[in-house]
């Protein structure tokens, strides 16, 4: 079955060749392998799973970006480990990235947002985290929000049934773990370990991130499976979505499924030309 990774800046404690190498024993493990990585084409963890992949020449590794906090994508990778334990195969696995995603309710509580960029922040904000004792309470996905972290205002979180993962260092969770988690109606507490990029990616190291998301497996493969399945015409793999995540072939042909079925006699059937995938995702 497919292996799940999540990049991280950990990955470049390690030595390129060691990590091809461990990349290329996976490879032979798992088959296939979705690497879940930030979205800045220019994220030093990225380039470096992009180097990996053409290293080893070859179309069984999924780079997928996300514009997710650390600790979302954390959990979006804990997700998809859990579904490739089911009947779902590697191109739809991957697909699926991007369509759970939507159904994460990820932020933070900082003491600080003077370096914040994630989120647009007014100039008041920057003036009241110059007070000292101040709290912040920042949504980054799925839609912005900032604003003072107090009982009376909890930013809007989702609407079914979830889990509340928590990861902090230097600052009480008890807003998170009381306020907050009343209001989203949380079904269970679960403390975790920080990412490795929390404190870059919220501009602070004194923060408690947080995230709902969904636990039930079964749930998660409802959702997979109720969207429309393709198979790609390069690779053979059944995917969700407009793209082969693999081998970057784009899906245009929904409409018209029998588009060479009916040909007139002598008429030269085109031969499909392997995707090129863009410069930086060599």
């Amino acid at each position: 079955m497919p292996s799940v990774i999540t990049v991280t800046a950990d990955d470049l404690a390690l030595p390129l060749e060691e990590q091809v190498v461990r990349t290329s024993t996976a490879l032979d493990m798992h088959g296939h392998l979705v690497a879940l990585a930030p979205a800045e084409a220019d994220d030093p963890a990225r380039r470096r799973m992009h180097t990996v992949r053409s290293a080893l020449e070859g179309d069984r590794i999924a780079i997928v970006p996300l514009a997710l906090p650390p600790l979302a994508r954390t959990l979006l990778g804990e997700q998809l480990r859990q579904l490739s334990g089911t009947d779902l195969g590697p191109g739809v696995l991957a697909g699926a990235a991007r369509l759970l995603s939507y159904y994460l309710h990820s932020g933070a509580l900082l003491a600080s947002v003077s370096k914040l960029d994630r989120v647009p922040v007014s100039v008041g904000s920057h003036v009241k985290s110059l007070v000292p004792g101040r709290h912040f309470a920042v949504i980054a996905h799925p839609e912005p929000y900032l604003g003072e972290a107090d009982a009376e205002h909890v930013p809007p979180g989702p609407g079914y049934q979830t889990q509340l993962a928590v990861a902090g260092n230097g600052l009480d969770p008890g807003w998170v773990a009381g306020p907050l988690a009343a209001a989203w109606r949380t079904q269970h507490l679960r403390e975790v370990p920080l990412p490795p990029d929390s404190a870059r990616w919220w501009g602070t190291s004194r923060l408690v991130e947080f995230t709902a998301y969904i636990a039930d497996v079964g749930m998660l493969y409802q959702l997979v499976t109720s969207v429309r399945r393709d198979t790609c015409t390069w690779c053979g793999l059944e995917v969700i979505g407009d793209q082969c995540l693999f081998c970057a072939t784009r899906i245009n042909d929904r409409g018209n499924p029998a588009k060479h079925a009916a040909r007139p006699p002598g008429t030269a059937v085109e031969t499909p030309r392997r995707p090129q995938l863009e410069p930086h995702k060599r």
